[in-house]
C-alpha cells in the first residue's frame, strides 16, 4: 500500500471501489491513506507542501480530521486540521488538511497552482458536485505544470472509465473488492406511497426488539422533518418494554447537522445509550454513515427530490426522480454483510447507472464568475468531465453582464473582480457593493448573511401554525421581508446583551432557528471583513428612517433588478416582468397568508423564485416602480421583455417626464417586432464566450 500511486510518475491515481462497498471499503480506507500521504509528505520533506482531503459536506470534514487525528495520535489543529466555512482549524504545523470542495476551489483564486499542496485527495468524485467536476477539470491542466504534484481520486468503479477518458489510460487504478453484501429486502410499494410504508417499517422493526440502529432515507429535507414529528408521537405510544426510539434528523445540505461521533456514540460510532436511534436522511448523508457501526437496518425510499435549475424562465423546479443504481448500492452495504436493507421499490425497476452531475442542473453564473477570475477567457480551458449545458452558459453570462460584471471583451470588469471576491451569489454581492454607494452596508450586509445562511424560521409543529405566525408578526416589517429580516437579526443581537435569560430560550420561544442565526452572524462578521479588507465603506447604521429604507431598496435594486414582480389584480396574483411568469407570494412571507386583508403591494421585487404546485416567490419586498427604472435604466429599456406592465412602466416615466428628453426617439414600452434590434444584438454580442 506503500507506493499507492503516491509516487508514480503520472503524478494521479484513482482508488475504486465496487459501488455496493464503497462506503464500508472507504471506512477502511480512511486508515491508510492519512499514513500515506503524511509518509508522502515527510519523504519530500515539505518541498511541495501539505497533503489536502476533500469533502463534498463540512461536517464529514470535520469527523474525518478528528478521527484521523486521533487515530494518528496527534493533536487536532496542529499536525492533523480542517477548514470549513466559517471555521478553521490549523497552524503552520498542519500536515494533513481536510476541507470542503468548495473552499479548496476558493483557494485557486489566490493559488491557482495549489502550489501550498503536495498531494491532493478528491474524495466522494462520484457525487458530481460542480466544485469537485470544476476542481477535476482544472487539476488535468495543473498537473501537466505541476509534476511533483500527487492527485488522488476516490470514487466508485462506475466512474473509473469516466476518468480514465478524462486523465488518460496510464493512470494507475486501485480497486477495491466488495464485501458481501447484506440481506436485500425489495417491496411493491407504490412510489407514492412511500412515505408512510416507510414509516410502518420503522415501528415493525422496532417491535421486533432486533438490536441494531434504522437509517431513513426519504425524497427531501421536508420529509425529514415531518417523518421525525410523527416518529416522536408514535415513539411515545409505544410500549416501555421496547425501549426509546430516537429520530435523529441528519440533513447534511440544511446547515451544520450534529457529529455522527458525538453524544451517544463512541469512538467507532457504536451505541453507549439505551434505545434505538433512527437516522432520518436524505441522498446528501449516503456517505455519512461510514462511521456508524451499529446501523443494521437500512431503509431505501428509492427516491429523491432535486432541485433543477431552468435557465429560460430563472427558476428552481422540484424533481422527484429515482436514485441511481450507484446510488442504491451503496445504502446497501451501510450496514454492512449482516444487516438488511429494505428497497421500497421492485427488484426490476430500471435504475440510471450514475447520479446526473450538478454542473447540469444549476445556475451557473458563480461558476463562470469564477473561471473569469481565474483569467479562463475560453471556457474550453477548462476540460469538464461532463460539459455545462450551452444555454446555461450563455444565460449566466446575459447575467454577468446586465450586472456590470463583464467588461466589452468579456473578461471581468472592476466591479465584476470586487463581487468575485466576496462568498455570494453575484447578485446579492452586486447589491452589497451598491449599498457602499448608498450609505446602508450595516443593513444590506445583515441580509446578504441571513439570505446566505440557512433559514432562521423553524418549521411550526403541528397543530401550532397559528401562534408561530404570531410570534413571527412580531418581527414583521411594512416594507417587506428583507426588512424583517433585518428586525430579527437585530432582536437576535439585542437578546445576547440581555443577562436574564438565554439566547437559546429566546429562539425558542419564537419559534427561530438558534443555529441559522448564529451562521448569520459569522457569515455577516466574514463579509464585513472583507469590506474593510478591499477598503469599502462601510456607514454606521440609521435602520428605520425613510431615507434608509429608501437606500437599501435602492441597493437591493442595483443587483435584483431582473426579480421584479407586479400584482396584476390586486389579490395576488404577481406578474414576474422577466420571465413573464405568474406566481404567488409564499405563505410565510410579511404579504402571504392572510396578508390580503392589510393590502398587497402593487410592485415587489422578490428574492427567490420556485416552480412548485404553487407557484412561489418568496422574501419579498414593496418598490416604487420609478426608483426601479432610475436604478436600472439600461436593462428597462433594452433588455426587459415587452408586457403590459412594461407598458404601465413606461406611462409613469412618461407622466413623470422623467424621461430622456433628449433621446432621438422614445423608445416605446410595447415595442413590435420591427423594432430596431441594433442594441439587443449588442448586448448579446458581449455574451459571446470570449
Amino acid at each position: 500500500m506503500n507506493n499507492m500511486g503516491l509516487k508514480v510518475d503520472t503524478g494521479s491515481v484513482f482508488e475504486s471501489g465496487h459501488s455496493g462497498g464503497f462506503t464500508r471499503m472507504h471506512n477502511d480506507w480512511m486508515d491508510e491513506y492519512p499514513s500515506i500521504m503524511w509518509e508522502f509528505c515527510l519523504s519530500a520533506q515539505y518541498q511541495h507542501g501539505m497533503a489536502v482531503s476533500t469533502q463534498i459536506h463540512p461536517q464529514q470534514a470535520v469527523d474525518l480530521a478528528l478521527r484521523v487525528a486521533d487515530e494518528m495520535d496527534v493533536n487536532i489543529g496542529h499536525e492533523v486540521g480542517y477548514t470549513i466555512p466559517l471555521e478553521t482549524c490549523c497552524s503552520t504545523d498542519t500536515v494533513l488538511r481536510f476541507c470542503t470542495d468548495a473552499l479548496l476551489l476558493r483557494e485557486m483564486m489566490s493559488d491557482p497552482m495549489l502550489e501550498h499542496y503536495g498531494a491532493i485527495v478528491i474524495d466522494q468524485a462520484h457525487e458530481r458536485t460542480v466544485s469537485t467536476d470544476i476542481l477535476l477539470g482544472l487539476l488535468q491542466d495543473i498537473l501537466v505544470h505541476r509534476p511533483d504534484l500527487r492527485v488522488v481520486i476516490l470514487t466508485v468503479s462506475s466512474m473509473t472509465d469516466r476518468l480514465l477518458v478524462h486523465y488518460g489510460s496510464n493512470v494507475p487504478v486501485v480497486s477495491l473488492e466488495a464485501l458481501c453484501p447484506a440481506e436485500v429486502v425489495y417491496s411493491n410499494c407504490s412510489s407514492k406511497d412511500y412515505f408512510y410504508s416507510a414509516l410502518r417499517l420503522v415501528l415493525e422493526i422496532h417491535r421486533t426488539k432486533e438490536e441494531g440502529d434504522v437509517v431513513l432515507f426519504l425524497a427531501s429535507a421536508q420529509e425529514v422533518v415531518c417523518a421525525r414529528a410523527i416518529l416522536q408521537r408514535e415513539g411515545t405510544r409505544l410500549g416501555a418494554g421496547l425501549g426509546e426510539l430516537v429520530p435523529v434528523v441528519w440533513c447534511p445540505g440544511q446547515g451544520r447537522a450534529p457529529s455522527l461521533l458525538g453524544e451517544g456514540m463512541g469512538s467507532r460510532g457504536t451505541v453507549t445509550t439505551r434505545g434505538r436511534r433512527v437516522f432520518l436522511s436524505t441522498s446528501q448523508g449516503e456517505d455519512m454513515f461510514w462511521a456508524v457501526d451499529s446501523v443494521n437496518f437500512v431503509i431505501d425510499a428509492g427516491v429523491e427530490k432535486r432541485y433543477v435549475y431552468n435557465p429560460r424562465i430563472r427558476a428552481n423546479s422540484e424533481e422527484l426522480r429515482s436514485i441511481s443504481r450507484c446510488q442504491a448500492d451503496i445504502r446497501k452495504q451501510l450496514t454492512g454483510p449482516t444487516g438488511k436493507c429494505f428497497c421500497l421499490y421492485p427488484e426490476e425497476r430500471v435504475l440510471p447507472i450514475e447520479t446526473s452531475p450538478q454542473i447540469l442542473e444549476t445556475n451557473l453564473t458563480s461558476t463562470i464568475l469564477f473561471l473569469k477570475r481565474m483569467k479562463i477567457a475560453g471556457l474550453g480551458h477548462c476540460d469538464f468531465i461532463t460539459r455545462p449545458d450551452p444555454e446555461g452558459l450563455m444565460q449566466s453570462l446575459e447575467e454577468l453582464d446586465y450586472l456590470a460584471a463583464l467588461d466589452d471583451d468579456g473578461n471581468l470588469s472592476e466591479i465584476g473582480i470586487i463581487i468575485s471576491e466576496l462568498p455570494l451569489d453575484a447578485q446579492m454581492a452586486k447589491a452589497l457593493l451598491a449599498s457602499c454607494e448608498f450609505d446602508c452596508v450595516n443593513e444590506v450586509v445583515t441580509i446578504a448573511a441571513l439570505l446566505s445562511a440557512p433559514s432562521c424560521f423553524l418549521e411550526p409543529p403541528v397543530g401550532r401554525a397559528q401562534e408561530v405566525q404570531q410570534c413571527h408578526r412580531k418581527f414583521r416589517h411594512p416594507d417587506g421581508d428583507h426588512f424583517t429580516l433585518i428586525n430579527i437579526y437585530n432582536a437576535f443581537k439585542y437578546s445576547q446583551r440581555e443577562t436574564y435569560f438565554s439566547v437559546e430560550k429566546w429562539c425558542q420561544d419564537y419559534h427561530l432557528n438558534h443555529r441559522a442565526l448564529q451562521t448569520a452572524d459569522a457569515i455577516r462578521s466574514e463579509l464585513t471583513d472583507i469590506l474593510k479588507r478591499i477598503e469599502l465603506p462601510i456607514s454606521e447604521t440609521s435602520f428605520g428612517t425613510k431615507t434608509n429604507t429608501l437606500n437599501i431598496k435602492r441597493a437591493l435594486l442595483a443587483g435584483f433588478f431582473m426579480q421584479i414582480a407586479r400584482d396584476v389584480d390586486g389579490s395576488g396574483n404577481y406578474f414576474m416582468l422577466t420571465n413573464r411568469h405568474m406566481a404567488q407570494v409564499h405563505p410565510t412571507s410579511s404579504y402571504g397568508a392572510k396578508a390580503h386583508q392589510l393590502g398587497l403591494p402593487e410592485w415587489v421585487l422578490f428574492h427567490e423564485y420556485s416552480l412548485s404546485e404553487n407557484n412561489c416567490i418568496r422574501i419579498v419586498s414593496e418598490i416604487s416602480p420609478a426608483v426601479f427604472i432610475q436604478t436600472a435604466p439600461q436593462y428597462f429599456y433594452y433588455n426587459l421583455p415587452p408586457s403590459e406592465s412594461k407598458d404601465l412602466l413606461q406611462h409613469i416615466l412618461d407622466r413623470d417626464g422623467s424621461g430622456r428628453k433628449d433621446k432621438k426617439q422614445t423608445l416605446t414600452i410595447n415595442s413590435k417586432a420591427d423594432k430596431d434590434c441594433s442594441t439587443v444584438a449588442q448586448s448579446y454580442d458581449r455574451c459571446v464566450l470570449q
